[in-house]
């Protein structure tokens, strides 16, 4: 987040125009109520094309958007896709944004992936939440499987948001800007219990330091790094990312018998085809799937 301010601040300094673009954008996007990732995200990528051109993303002509988004998807390494995808959207909102809805410049249309999400078995499950030694580290990985959240949800979690007495944790302004309840189980509970007596954490329920060493609340790049770390040490093959363990909780409560309302509820998705994702990887219904050498020499 500090290495995107700092590339934004500096394109608000030096290219003339992009300031105010900045400003608009700002305004845009909280009065639309996005997230500020969504907001840092267009911001970053469109300082990228400010400061490389010297000019507002807004007076390049069409080659040179074109060349300067073949050069993107051209580079396999960086930046990723999802930086190719932020730049299309961003532009196409500043268009929005500053009136030039005529488009002079068409944009690339971006195809979503037909993935489907990559879920743990609960045995690897077991496997990870085991493989930290801090109990801060176990807890970080509990929460995020065993209520399913997002990265920036956890980040953004409260001492104010734990009722451990009624076993439910408060979940504010997730993606869509939705607030929703997830349940704790006991496990978590105990484990929050020993955590905050230990840690003492003020306003976060997990804490990072800042540059001067100062608490504030833990980066996505921690947790990332939190995950990453416990993958590695749990001889787990799979890519195991953040969303995996939600991807993992969402499957898990499908298998274990609770309907795909609740589970959509829980999840926070607004809608309902998005979490039917989650049918074509549970194992569940008439008969699990099998290849049919299970079977061929069966007597």
């Amino acid at each position: 987040m500090k290495k995107s301010s700092t590339l934004i601040e500096r394109a608000c300094n030096a290219v003339s125009g992009f300031n105010e673009l900045y400003r608009k954008l700002r305004r845009s996007v909280e009065l639309a109520g996005k997230s500020q990732s969504t907001l840092t995200n267009y911001a970053r990528c469109l300082a990228h094309i400010a400061i490389h051109f010297k000019c507002s993303p807004l007076d390049l002509d069409e080659e040179q958007v074109l060349d300067y988004l073949h050069v993107l998807k051209s580079r396999h390494k960086t930046p990723s896709d999802s930086f190719f995808k932020h730049t299309v959207y961003g532009l196409r909102y500043a268009y929005r944004i500053s009136g030039m809805k005529e488009m002079r410049v068409v944009l690339p249309s971006i195809e979503r992936p037909k993935k489907l999400p990559v879920v743990l078995s609960r045995n690897e499950v077991r496997q990870l939440l085991k493989a930290p030694k801090l109990l801060k580290h176990r807890l970080v990985l509990a929460m995020l499987y065993g209520c399913g959240l997002r990265s920036f949800e956890l980040c953004n979690l409260q001492l104010k948001d734990l009722d451990l007495e009624r076993m439910m944790l408060h979940i504010r302004q997730g993606k869509g800007r939705k607030d929703r309840y997830v349940p704790l189980c006991a496990m978590q509970v105990r484990g929050l219990r020993k955590y905050i007596s230990a840690e003492s954490p003020v306003t976060w329920c997990f804490n990072g330091n800042d540059s001067k060493g100062d608490p504030v609340a833990l980066s996505a790049r921690g947790v990332q790094w939190i995950v990453k770390e416990a993958r590695k040490h749990s001889g787990i093959q799979k890519e195991v990312t953040t969303h995996s363990l939600r991807h993992s909780y969402a499957t898990h409560l499908l298998e274990m018998g609770l309907d795909i309302m609740s589970v959509k509820d829980l999840l926070g998705h607004a809608d309902i085809q998005t979490t039917l994702t989650y049918l074509h990887v549970a194992q569940l219904g008439r008969q699990r799937p099998f290849s049919p050498l299970e079977r061929l020499y069966d007597k």
